[in-house]
């Protein structure tokens, strides 16, 4: 399979005042299509920092950035934002739909932000949908649907731009045990069609349900290696 991103020595720092805190040392890693891998770390440890670089909403201070085998570490911000738009879908803890919004319409909401020709944007929402297994539901409102229901709009309105890459910051954090399960299903069954998925969770659980766990202490990739027991 094609590497989706390689990154190397990637370094982030954030100065408050005269203090500067170094969360990301030096960090390399690959991601191919179709893989699904998992990120750990403790609270403080880089994770969230590190999604917001593979997801072109922040920048590195030192190290590359190679997306489906373009090196972008330099790229300007439109560039970015193309890529990061039609390239890549980001689905949250909190699910972030529009209340009095049917799924339909937040399904359909980056192609509104992206100024896309949305002609076909309805339809394109339905297959999104459908892919979720929420066809049936798309004229419910937020507050009409379950909390793993409204995760699956949320995965839904990640795929309306049929991106190449998935990155999922927490997505069971707010569910039950059942509910979680499923989105997790729904992860591997993406991942499964081609997608790469990256995955933040704190829960040791959920990462195992992933193909490959790295796992971040002190700036840095502490450990990596292939699940050895599926569920």
């Amino acid at each position: 399979m094609p590497d989706v991103i390689a990154v190397e020595h990637l370094a982030k720092s954030y100065r408050k005042g005269a203090i500067i805190t170094e969360v990301l040392k030096d960090v390399s890693f690959t991601v191919h299509a179709g893989e699904f891998v998992a990120i750990m770390g403790a609270s403080g440890s880089g994770k969230s920092t590190l999604l917001n670089l593979l997801g072109f909403l922040d920048r590195p201070d030192r190290g590359t950035y190679r997306f489906e085998g373009a090196d972008l570490t330099g790229a300007d911000d439109a560039t970015l934002s193309t890529v990061r738009n039609q390239r890549i879908g980001f689905v949250f803890q909190q699910f972030h739909l529009l209340e009095r919004t049917s799924a339909l319409d937040n399904v359909m909401l980056p192609l509104l932000y992206a100024e896309a020709d949305v002609a076909d944007g309805a339809a394109r929402a339905r297959r999104a949908l459908a892919l979720v297994g929420l066809e049936p539901r798309a004229d419910h409102e937020p507050g009409e649907l379950s909390g793993g229901e409204q995760q699956r709009v949320a995965i839904a309105r990640a795929l309306i731009n049929d991106p190449v890459l998935i990155l999922a910051d927490e997505p069971t954090g707010s569910l039950d045990a059942k509910s979680g399960a499923g989105v997790l299903e729904l992860l591997r069954s993406l991942a499964d069609s081609g997608r790469a998925i990256i995955l933040v969770t704190h829960d040791r659980v959920v990462a195992e349900r992933a193909d490959r766990i790295l796992v971040i202490a002190d700036g840095r990739i502490a450990s990596g290696g292939p699940v050895s027991t599926k569920p």
